[in-house]
């Protein structure tokens, strides 16, 4: 599967609004306002952090994202969260691929080689409907199953509760069972 090359990490970096995804074991059934942060390490790393709402309270887990083979020059990913986040004991890491980045870096498209997840972001809460559907036909294109995708209700005012505590890796165990 083609992806992206030369991708300019710095300006990947900051603040993402998750517009669709397809539904996963790891993410809330019923998170909203869902965005990923992503932050420069010094060791060329990525630090993520991804943040959802579930009936009005915050809910996130943090990870380290890298190279898959340093000396490519396509984008392609990795992402290590630790199990369970509260007690980081068992790393889990996942492929991220950008597919596709707008030359301004306002949309992405991002997937991986099983085809099992996909996430279409954005720099703002609301993508136009063009644009929604352009990258739909390119993950459809690569051969995706874009029925599965699922639009993340983002509202236009900052939730509440923003800035109360947050419930830091307790939403992926509730996830394993339904919740």
């Amino acid at each position: 599967m083609e992806v992206v090359k030369n991708l300019d990490i710095k300006r990947y970096m900051g603040k993402w609004y998750e517009i669709a995804s397809f539904p996963s074991f790891f993410q809330p059934k019923k998170g909203e306002n869902t965005s990923a942060f992503y932050t420069l390490n010094e060791d060329g790393t990525v630090h993520v952090l991804n943040v959802t709402f579930v009936n009005g309270k915050k809910n996130s887990i943090e990870g380290t994202a890298y190279k898959a083979d340093p000396k490519s020059d396509e984008a392609k990913l990795k992402v290590k969260f630790y199990v369970p986040p509260f007690l980081p004991i068992i790393p889990v890491t996942g492929d991220y691929w950008v597919l596709y980045i707008d030359e301004d870096y306002q949309y992405v498209l991002v997937g991986g080689p099983t085809k099992k997840y996909l996430w279409i972001l954005c720099r703002q809460k609301h993508m136009d409907e063009e644009i929604y559907n352009m990258l739909e036909q390119k993950a459809k294109d690569l051969g995706y199953d874009v029925s599965k995708l699922h639009k993340t209700p983002q509202s236009d005012s900052r939730p509440e509760g923003e800035d109360v505590p947050q419930d830091k890796g307790i939403w992926w165990i509730k996830s394993l069972f339904g919740k």
